[in-house]
């Protein structure tokens, strides 16, 4: 099960923002919120508002009630452009520039961590199978050589020219 929360037309523009996400993305809340509270940025405070909303709408959806924070992760988390506002500067010799007033939206997806029990199953299956092909290796006549068998091969001397 997951939860999402999005906060629509923050202020700030979407490059501030993803440096402050790319910090939690894939890592549990817990560490996300410690994170994104003692960072010196100010778009982290959005963010951590944005994530405490998403734990909440988790614990709000969940039938069993309380959820223990440990347990949830950040799924998924990604900033999208919002409109821009077009303002116009005064430029030298009676010119004007344009400055363009950047927004985002901000989308924060949490979910439950389970556990895998099919994970070993998977490793020894592998571990199986690099085993095995050792063997046909080392039963073939002509397989290659490994590098500690092998003879170092003599250099040649470069011939001097006058």
């Amino acid at each position: 099960m997951e939860a999402r929360a999005i906060n629509r037309y923050v202020g700030t523009s979407p490059r501030k923002m993803r440096l402050v996400i790319d910090l939690i993305r894939g890592r549990g809340v817990e560490e996300a919120l410690n994170t994104l509270h003692f960072s010196p940025k100010h778009a982290a405070r959005t963010a951590e508002k944005v994530l405490r909303s998403a734990i909440s709408n988790f614990q709000n959806k969940d039938e069993a009630g309380r959820v223990d924070p440990s347990e949830l992760f950040v799924k998924s988390v990604f900033v999208d452009g919002g409109p821009m506002l077009k303002r116009i500067s005064p430029a030298p010799m009676g010119r004007a520039y344009r400055i363009r007033k950047r927004s985002h939206h901000i989308t924060i997806i949490v979910a439950r961590r389970e556990e895998r029990k099919a994970e070993p199953a998977r490793r020894k299956k592998a571990a199986g199978t690099t085993a095995s092909a050792k063997a046909t290796a080392q039963a073939k006549p002509g397989a290659k050589q490994t590098a500690s068998k092998a003879k170092p091969k003599p250099k040649k001397q470069a011939s001097k020219k006058p």
